[in-house]
Order: C-alpha cells, then structure tokens, then sequence
C-alpha cells in the first residue's frame, strides 16, 4: 500500500494553538459587488439548473426521507441507507462535507456494502436534498442530534462514524455527544484541524458571507476543487460534483441555497471542535491527502498568518497527537478529497485501518 500508516499517542503537555474557524465559503468567490463576466455569464447559462433540494441531481442509490421536528419547524432529511448482500452486522454512517452531498460518497458506499457493511448517508438539515429552512439555529450539536434521532428511528446502535471535510467536524461531535452509540470514528481530511479565528483570519459576517455565496458558479467551484480537492489535476469524472453544486446555485431557489450556506459557513467558523479532541473516547483512524490546503477565510487573512494555514502534512500527525486512542493514515501525493481522487488505494487504506482498529 502506498500509504504511510503510523500509530501515534498523544504527546504530553503538547498545546499548539490549533482549532478551526470559516469564512463564508469553502471555495473561491469573486468580491460581492463584481458584474459577471462574459465568461461567467456563459458558464452559468451551461450550467444545469437543479431545484432547492437538489431536485432533478439524481443520486447512485435510491433516496428516502426522515421526517423531524426542529426548532419548531417541520423538516425532511434526506439520506440513502444501502444494505449490503452478504451483511457482517455493522453499519457505517457517512457525513458529508460543506461542498458534498450523500451522493458523493458514492464509491465509498459501492466498497462498503461489497465488504458486508451496512451505510446510513444523510444529507444534513441545509444541505442538499434536504430541507433548507429560512431561519435555523445551525449548530454541529444540533446536526448530530439530527442524524442520531435518524438512527434511533431506524433502530441503529454501535455505529461507525465516517465524515470527510465539514463532515469531520461533525463526526467528531457526534463521537462526543454519543459516546455510547459510536463504536469507531472515521476523519478523512477533516477541516478544523486549526482554530482560524484564533489563528488570526478576520470574521465574516453572514451577510458579507451571503453576497459571496450569490457569487459562485460552475467554473469557480471547478478551479477551487482543481487546486485543493485534486492537486491540479482534473478529471472528467470530477464535472459531476461541480454540476451538483452550482446547479443549486443557479436554480429557481439558488438564494435559499445561498442563505443556508451562509449560515453553516459561519457555524463552521465560530464552532472549532478540535479543542475538545483529548475528550474523544472511542477508536479513531484519521486519513489524511497531505497535499491539502484548505483553511477557511484564508485569503481575507494577513500575509504572515496567511503562509501557515491549511498544512495539512502538520495538522494531521498534530490531530491524531491530541486524540487519546487514534492512528494515522497519510497520502502524501493527494489533496483533500483522497476517496475520489484514488478511489482504489484509499479504499484499500480504510480497510486495513478499520481492521486495524478492530484488533487494537
């Protein structure tokens, strides 16, 4: 296998100032006042319109719907649950990133079942093809608390827990509100491996957020995935996943889109994770495509602070330091979304991490 797989213990008394924090967006936006460009307005008029909950996007697997009452709103979240043929008794659950869907997962979840795993994929409250409330309290608590009353509804229990991206800020909540119910945590190229704000990026309000979000479109979305997602690389196999995004944007209900992204960019900013990490009780296998930069609001940055974010060959091995019981998986050659970038090795990656963790 081509990955580096280490153990590591947390070191004592190690307190580096880590932690995360969001600006309004996970990938590049021109400034909230710029006309479009000629260029823009082409690639918007190419760009597939999809419907507020992703309508008219059709997922690998078949979509089904919990209902929930929230914030005294009534709300639908979406999610596949695939069975596997020959079931080994356990259940993954997948949590997607800010820029993903349940239906990015779609490789894992074809490896997954074929192992004998059992897969619970929601989309979140916002995201989607879920419901996208004009007003919502978003918080990483809330969410977990949304996908565990999802899986008491379908009587689930001693699960593993997977999130890629935002998705790891989540699945670590998760594990620490529900240590009971997790039997394994996954982060694959979590974001909130450092704390922003107390890095020293600027806030950003979330209107200034909201006006960025109306800016996005198919080919600022493909660049930004181009240099972090895929290491400047481009497949065309990767044009789904950016049709997925900015058709939202540019459908009939593409500012509700707009709105809700802002507002979990701001959750995502404000709410670091990453400081309550020595608290994680259970098992945790981190992956990590060293070749990632992200680093939220890094360009509203000053230059110093700037030039240190978003190391992803430091924030890892620092990571899986700060977790009690965690060992660390790194690509060096791949950016921040390994599973579809090498589907094959990371696959084989996970696997050998999970049994590992299964023996310890």
């Amino acid at each position: 296998m081509d990955a580096t797989t280490s153990t590591i213990k947390p070191a004592a008394g190690w307190l580096p100032a880590l932690g995360l924090a969001l600006g309004s967006a996970l990938f590049a936006a021109g400034p909230a006042s710029a006309q479009p460009s000629d260029a823009e307005e082409e690639s918007r008029a190419e760009t597939p319109k999809y419907g507020g909950e992703l309508e008219g996007f059709e997922y690998a697997y078949p979509v089904e719907r919990f209902s929930l009452t929230s914030q005294r709103q009534e709300l639908q979240m979406a999610y596949l649950d695939v069975a596997a043929a020959e079931p080994n008794g356990r259940t993954v659950v997948l949590m997607h990133g800010k820029n993903f869907c349940a239906g990015t997962w779609k490789d894992s979840i074809e490896r997954l079942t074929a192992e004998g795993y059992r897969v619970i994929a929601p989309d979140q409250i916002g995201f989607c093809k879920s419901s996208k409330p004009e007003g919502y309290q978003f918080s990483f608590h809330q969410l977990a608390a949304n996908t565990h009353a999802l899986l008491e509804s379908l009587d689930l229990d001693d699960v593993t827990v997977m999130g890629h991206s935002m998705g790891g800020m989540l699945a670590s909540r998760y594990a620490l509100m529900y240590p009971e119910q997790t039997e394994q945590l996954v982060l694959l190229n979590p974001i909130g491996l450092e704390d922003w704000k107390a890095e020293g990026v600027p806030y950003q309000s979330v209107e200034e957020g909201f006006e960025a979000e109306k800016n996005k479109n198919a080919e600022g979305i493909r660049e930004y995935q181009r240099s972090t997602y895929y290491v400047g690389e481009w497949e065309p196999r990767f044009d789904q996943w950016v049709e997925m995004l900015a058709g939202m944007y540019a459908g009939p209900d593409g500012e509700r889109v707009a709105w809700n992204q802002a507002l979990t960019s701001d959750m995502v900013f404000t709410q670091p994770v990453i400081h309550e990490f020595g608290e994680i009780q259970v098992p945790t296998l981190l992956l990590i495509g060293e070749k990632d930069n992200t680093a939220i609001g890094k360009g509203r940055a000053p230059d110093d602070v700037k030039q240190r974010l978003g190391d992803y060959s430091v924030l890892g091995e620092r990571a899986a330091e700060r977790i009690p019981d965690a060992e660390l998986v790194e690509f060096p050659e791949l950016g921040h979304s390994p599973h579809i970038q090498e589907p094959e090795r990371f696959h084989e990656a996970l696997f050998e991490g999970l049994d590992s963790l299964d023996d310890a």
